[in-house]
């Protein structure tokens, strides 16, 4: 750890006050299988605070009705509250137009969204897409769909031994028939940060535009589309404190314009005839249907909730538990920590000699500490590593110190029933 990320870490963790934290989230207080929470799998999905789900009701109980078009009071509430939380959403990765935020069902859809919308229209026979290693299956299979759909090819970039991007490879994939590259800001398998804006710069400098899955960053620090200069970021609500079903595709208004729909429907066209429909502007014309009104809404609850955290604050304090954990496990006899470049998010992936991962959040799940096991829908990670699977830690800001330390004690006692 640096010394700038040392200070930081320190700053972190005297600025927040974590048990008035904890307090915003009821189920933090919960044992759900007998056991007080150690609720440590929030790359998989955070948890809510009482705020964003007093909003939720609110809206429900209140504000509730179908968005656009209606003149009636409730409708017109519905949409001012809906459109807000669009506002919300483009201060929070600083878009540079409000228009420039597409909400979805989760960075899934919205990588889809691209790939239909975009992919289908610019990407040809013998054209190349860059992804890498790291990517989560959700920004591999849908460019692997297009692939085989237009005779398009992949193009992977590797990671060395600690998990970091082989970027003198990354450079040399780049030709005449690139067309796209996408990349995880950070791996949800192994918590390296990439660095995207130096490989943004480097396709940029060749006419390539750049898709950003920003499903584990988005939580965890301060996101900025207009420094990063991506074409494109997609992230999920349900890892921001806020609803599941909700998700933003960020793309830049001309590359927006430019696009297909993905779905079509009410409230995605300005007419329609049976002999031609007319679409309508972004970002109403990828929003196809009843949005997730209710969501999205909860959504800008939940940004307002981190920003008024501050998410330089929430980083680190993640940093500063990332870094303990790592040297509390490091010390356990057996233990491998997969993944361990110089820059990552708080995210601890690790095997034990002799114990199948599964059995190892069995087995902490019964002291109450709830890890995620697997392939982490990152296969190629896997196979990188040459493990089937690993047990996953992953921290957020309401996480502390106490709870690293149960951690550590769960994979001693599973060891020990092993031994």
């Amino acid at each position: 750890m640096s010394a700038r990320q040392g200070a930081l870490a320190t700053a972190g963790a005297a600025v927040l006050d974590i048990a008035r934290i904890r307090a915003d989230f009821p189920i933090l207080n919960t044992s759900p299988g007998g056991k007080p929470l150690v609720y440590l799998d929030n790359a998989a999905s955070s948890q809510m605070p009482q705020q964003v789900i007093e909003r939720l009701v609110r809206y429900q109980s209140t504000q509730h009705a179908n968005i656009h078009r209606a003149v009636h009071t409730l409708s017109e509430i519905a949409t001012a509250e809906y459109e807000e939380a669009r506002r919300k959403l483009a201060r929070f990765v600083n878009a540079r137009e409000e228009r420039e935020v597409i909400f979805t069902s989760g960075t899934t859809e919205s990588i889809n969204l691209a790939m239909h919308g975009w992919g289908r229209k610019f990407i040809g026979a013998g054209d190349e897409i860059i992804l890498t290693t790291l990517e989560h299956h959700s920004n591999i299979v849908p460019w692997q769909m297009l692939a085989e759909e237009k005779g398009a090819n992949i193009r992977v970039v590797p990671i060395d031994d600690a998990g970091e991007l082989q970027l003198g490879a990354y450079e040399k994939l780049f030709n005449e028939r690139t067309r796209l590259v996408g990349v995880a800001h950070v791996s949800n398998a192994l918590g390296t940060v990439n660095p995207v804006k130096r490989m943004i710069a480097y396709a940029h400098a060749r006419g390539v535009p750049v898709l950003v899955d920003g499903a584990q960053a988005a939580p965890h620090m301060k996101v900025d589309v207009r420094d990063l200069d991506c074409d494109f970021y997609a992230f999920s609500g349900h890892k921001l404190c806020g609803p599941t079903g909700i998700g933003v595709l960020y793309g830049k208004a001309a590359l927006l314009e430019s696009m297909q729909p993905f779905k079509g429907g009410g409230d995605m066209i300005l007419s329609v005839t049976f002999e031609k429909t007319l679409y309508n502007v972004i970002p109403q014309k990828f929003e196809a249907g009843t949005p997730p009104i209710a969501a999205a809404i909860g959504l800008g609850a939940a940004v307002d909730y981190l920003t008024g955290i501050g998410m330089d604050a929430i980083a680190a304090h993640e940093r500063a538990l990332l870094d303990y954990a790592t040297q509390k496990l490091v010390r356990l006899p057996g233990l491998r920590i997969i993944g361990t470049a110089a820059d990552k998010a708080a995210v601890l992936s690790f095997t034990l000699a002799g114990v199948h991962p599964h059995d190892v959040g069995t087995l902490l799940n019964e002291d109450g500490v709830a890890v995620r096991t697997g392939h982490h829908c990152a296969q190629p990670v896997m196979q990188r590593f040459k493990v089937p699977a690993t047990s996953r830690a992953s921290f957020a800001f309401y996480n502390t110190m106490a709870e690293v330390d149960a951690l550590a004690a769960g994979i001693a006692k599973v060891q020990k029933v092993f031994s």
